[in-house]
């Protein structure tokens, strides 16, 4: 189900929490909102789910007008907020249960038993939530969202606080959702690798205006006129030699099991090439990504659709490992 955002603004007293934004989420697509804190993504969610009414302008969900159709938009909206409380008495089944029947689903024991399996929690559905961790509260507040089987998902900095372990379930779930289901989900999250990872296409917000918009891998694409090259040594003793040797080819990080450089895309290959093979386990080329794109749509500079002839660090591995077949 499509949604649009038309030239929409949200003020709350002296603070413009939205400025215009307008823009669209394909049907069918998982969409990624950034932003930094206060950028507006939390004021626009509100008004998506039909918690808030914007000053001016229109958002649609599937052709119906949030302010106007009201109750009829909502039925269609899955939301998870960044912050979910439930009773701590209750179990994980009778949270799920009461929320069907108060949105009045048939079926509800089998569509809450559905649920429950989506997100991992069939388990330990009859415990008190009082016993869960922080990821399996966030995993039952996503099976509220989907008890219905919203056309629409929106999540709200999903997983916010989670451990790693947590982080990687929540991925899957939501890989799922978008293998199996024609479902429309909106996410926001300051994490850019998890929106870089499953989201097909962003935009970013930075004081309530929008900065840029596209498919993650065009915008990704945009801004990578650097690269980094990730250096191998085949030893310890060989480090402090590979480390003077790329020091004067761009900004060095000397991690504990490789060494990165970041350098113009246009050098990549002379640089790995002049390094002796001797010195060098492996080495890996990979693009700037979507926190490049981030920090230079918020800085104003990046201007959407703009991509250049960049090539992909694909290709400059293949160049370096052909230049280096040919002087072997």
């Amino acid at each position: 189900m499509k949604i649009t955002i038309t030239d929409v603004h949200k003020r709350y007293g002296d603070v413009v929490a939205l400025d215009g934004p307008s823009f669209e989420v394909p049907t069918g697509s998982t969409f990624g909102v950034l932003g930094t804190n206060g950028a507006g993504k939390s004021t626009l969610f509100g008004l998506l789910v039909g918690h808030d009414t914007p000053d001016s302008g229109r958002i649609e969900v599937g052709g119906l007008d949030v302010e106007e159709a009201g109750h009829r938009v909502r039925e269609r909206v899955g939301f998870l907020p960044e912050h979910t409380g439930f009773p701590d008495a209750m179990t994980g089944r009778e949270v799920l249960e009461v929320n069907a029947r108060i949105r009045g689903l048939e079926d509800r024991a089998d569509r809450v038993d559905e649920c429950l399996a989506l997100v991992g929690l069939s388990a330990a559905a009859d415990r008190a939530v009082s016993g869960y961790s922080n990821g399996m509260g966030r995993r039952l507040g996503l099976a509220a969202a989907l008890l219905s089987q919203p056309p629409v998902l929106v999540l709200d900095e999903p997983t916010a606080g989670l451990d790693p372990r947590g982080v990687a379930t929540f991925h899957r779930i939501v890989e799922r959702i978008d293998r199996e289901t024609d479902a429309t989900v909106v996410l926001s999250s300051h994490v850019l690798g998890e929106v870089e990872r499953l989201c097909d296409e962003v935009v970013v917000l930075d004081d309530g205006r929008l900065r840029a918009a596209g498919p993650v891998d065009e915008l990704c694409a945009a801004t990578s006129e650097e690269v980094t090259v990730s250096l191998r040594p085949t030893g310890d003793r060989d480090r402090e030699t590979l480390l003077e040797a790329v020091s004067s080819w761009g900004s060095v990080e000397n991690g504990e099991r490789t060494i990165d450089v970041r350098c113009p895309r246009d050098d990549a290959l002379e640089f790995v090439t002049s390094l002796e093979d001797d010195l060098i386990e492996r080495f890996e080329v990979r693009e700037a990504g979507l926190e490049a794109a981030f920090h230079e749509a918020i800085e104003g500079s990046f201007e959407a659709g703009d991509e250049g002839e960049t090539g992909s660090a694909d290709e400059l591995e293949a160049d370096v490992a052909e230049t280096r077949e040919v002087t072997s």
